[in-house]
């Protein structure tokens, strides 16, 4: 039966699908031809190359016509071929039928890449070999990434394993120890071998592993990622120190739980040093207590000896008690003076007046105050300051507390009859105080401690000498303060005693004391300024300008070198370089304002202006803020304002 055409009422045709034009050798030709990224070529039985694609000519850099025909050893690199391995991937090829390999590979330049190779094996319709097909890739930057990550592994390995310091190793998930570094060994005892395996709770004491705390400690690793303790741990000996410990959980890169690295730090000498810097603390709080509570009763007692030195006395034996209860009192009270100051050098509350000082009024000072002990000891003093003025930035009384302990220390320690020299000399850019004796010396174990709280010489039963041990510990922090130095010399035999050296920086004389300085235009005598600048030659010309305009002028190139500048030869003012190498000079303001009592006015010389410059230099110290090149007539106008407005602040040059 014929069916209905579309026409008549019938269903309509499917369109009739296009032909497929079979894909012929010229099509694969084409697309093997067209591969830029794989070299793809064919070889005979032999291994000679048969064909050659864009790929193979981008890759090896040979044309077509200079390869086919020749055997493909030719890509491969001597040390290869010595060994014959073309032949052996030829020979894998037709027996398994199909090899596949990485390895150096050369260009036709001579250069090397990495290549990977699949050399398959084709046979025809009877199974007969036709010869092979070879696809080769370059993976030259995978290969250089893979080595940049292997050599990174491998130092991180190599730097692991020579930390010292730190105990470094890893857990697996249950806290078993699996490496083990050369800081591990040094810090816990225990060798590679005898370790890795074990449980890391070995290294806690019985009671705080048999608590359960090594596996709290991985618990919160694992759930913080990290934790981090302090507390005991046990070495291989059975010591135990006091460690700081870091316990890290480690993932792999899909998230998964792998371990834990565990970092340990030995941290017992840093805590015996902290144990004993906090009973050094309650030591000192407590003298201080104990100053100011012995004092309250030291009061009245002074004030009643004073009335009955008013009153007359009939009584020898009376007068003679009144003066030995002052003598004590004196006692009692340089004692207790010391404890307060002992007190307040430690907690940062001893505040001194630091003015020129001329050294040797201050030391007559101390003699004059010492000669009663001296002369009750029968001793006898030779004095030597028949120097130049010496003058040092000190407290007056805190200098003369210096020298005065230093005479006590040694008119107590030198039997009666004995010989005390004092010197003063200078000592470059110090002045030198010397205090020496001919008494007993001090032995060559105490030597190292003698600055130390409580440390004292030998002394007889009756301890006739007397004291706290706080004299020369007390004259080292006051020394200290004044920016000097102390030290103690003794060969330890009796009779040849021992000799203190006190050093001070020198600084020059205050103005009203320049006798021979006249007073330049415009009121600028005896005004110090320093300049400071790392251009040398910058720094030299704005000196050489303030001294034609009257100043005294210091230079310096640097941070430190100002700091010591300013601390030594007391400038009124300092024209500082923001610039500065190293340490720049708004750190340098800041230190200055930190550590120096009276700073000096600091002027800041920049090449930078903006109003953030500004204030960053305020809020350092600076008290103006001037930019390169500075003029000279603004320069002597901000000088004459500082200094008190006497001159008209008009720069002149010298005729």
């Amino acid at each position: 039966m014929k069916n209905a055409g579309p026409e008549e009422g019938g269903m309509p045709m499917p369109a009739e699908a296009p032909a497929v034009r079979p894909v012929g050798d010229a099509d694969y030709r084409l697309m093997v031809d067209s591969v830029l990224d794989y070299a793809i070529f064919l070889l005979d039985p032999e291994g000679r190359i048969l064909s050659w694609n864009a790929g193979a000519q981008q890759m090896k850099g040979y044309e077509a016509s200079e390869v086919i025909g020749r055997h493909f050893s030719m890509f491969y690199p001597p040390e290869l071929r010595d060994v014959d391995w073309p032949q052996r991937e030829l020979d894998a090829a037709r027996a398994q039928g199909r090899f596949e390999d990485e390895g150096w590979r050369l260009r036709k330049d001579g250069t090397r890449f990495w290549a990977n190779v699949v050399l398959t094996r084709l046979v025809d319709a009877d199974g007969g070999l036709r010869g092979y097909s070879k696809i080769t890739r370059d993976l030259s930057e995978r290969q250089q990434q893979e080595e940049l990550l292997r050599t990174s592994e491998e130092r991180f390995r190599l730097m692991v394993e020579g930390i010292k310091d730190y105990a470094i190793f890893m857990l697996d998930p249950d806290g078993i120890i699996s490496s083990w570094n050369a800081g591990a060994r040094l810090n816990k005892g225990y060798e590679a071998g005898e370790i890795i395996g074990q449980h890391f709770s070995v290294f806690y004491p019985r009671n705080v592993a048999e608590s359960g705390w090594p596996a709290e400690e991985l618990r919160r690793a694992l759930a913080d990622g990290r934790f981090e303790d302090e507390g005991w741990r046990v070495r291989k000996d059975g010591t135990r120190f006091w460690a700081s410990v870091v316990i890290t959980a480690v993932r792999d890169h899909s998230g998964r739980h792998i371990g834990f690295a565990k970092v340990t730090r030995d941290l017992t000498e840093r805590r015996r040093i902290s144990v004993l810097e906090e009973e050094g603390r309650r030591v000192t709080t407590f003298l201080a207590m104990l100053g100011h509570e012995l004092r309250n009763p030291l009061a009245p007692i002074v004030s009643a000896l004073t009335i009955m030195e008013m009153e007359s006395i009939e009584s020898a034996t009376l007068r003679m008690t009144r003066d030995v209860i002052a003598r004590q009192v004196d006692q009692m009270r340089r004692l207790i003076d010391d404890l307060l100051d002992v007190g307040r050098i430690t907690s940062g509350k001893l505040r001194l007046d630091l003015v020129p000082l001329d050294l040797r009024e201050a030391t007559l000072e101390a003699i004059e105050a010492s000669e009663p002990l001296i002369r009750s000891r029968s001793h006898t003093l030779d004095v030597d300051i028949e120097c130049p003025e010496l003058w040092v930035r000190g407290d007056r009384t805190r200098v003369a507390q210096i020298i005065g302990n230093l005479l006590t220390n040694a008119a107590k320690y030198t039997p009666p009859g004995g010989r005390i020299a004092v010197r003063l000399d200078e000592a470059g850019l110090n002045a030198e105080l010397s205090v020496s004796d001919n008494g007993i010396g001090i032995p060559p174990k105490l030597l190292p401690q003698v600055f130390d709280l409580f440390v004292q010489g030998e002394q007889d039963v009756a301890r006739s000498q007397g004291g706290l041990g706080l004299g020369l510990s007390l004259v080292q922090q006051l020394v200290a303060l004044h920016g000097g130095d102390i030290a103690a010399y003794s060969s330890g035999h009796p009779g040849k005693g021992s000799e203190f050296i006190v050093r001070l920086p020198r600084t020059q004389p205050p103005a009203e004391t320049g006798a021979a300085a006249q007073k330049p235009p415009g009121g600028t005598a005896q005004r110090r300024i320093l300049v400071v600048d790392d251009n040398r030659d910058a720094a030299k010309t704005m000196a050489l300008l303030l001294q034609r305009m009257g100043y005294h002028t210091d230079v310096a190139y640097d941070g430190p070198s100002t700091l010591a500048a300013v601390k030594t030869g007391a400038p009124e003012a300092v024209i500082l370089d923001i610039g500065l190498p190293g340490m720049s000079g708004l750190e340098v303001a800041r230190q200055i304002t930190a550590q120096v009592e009276r700073p000096p006015r600091l002027i800041a010389a920049t090449g930078y202006g903006q109003d953030q410059d500004r204030e960053d230099s305020a809020a350092a110290g600076f008290c103006a803020h001037l930019t390169k090149p500075l003029r000279a007539d603004e320069l002597a106008q901000l000088l004459d304002s500082l200094f008190g407005g006497v001159s008209d602040g008009v720069y002149r040059p010298a005729p």
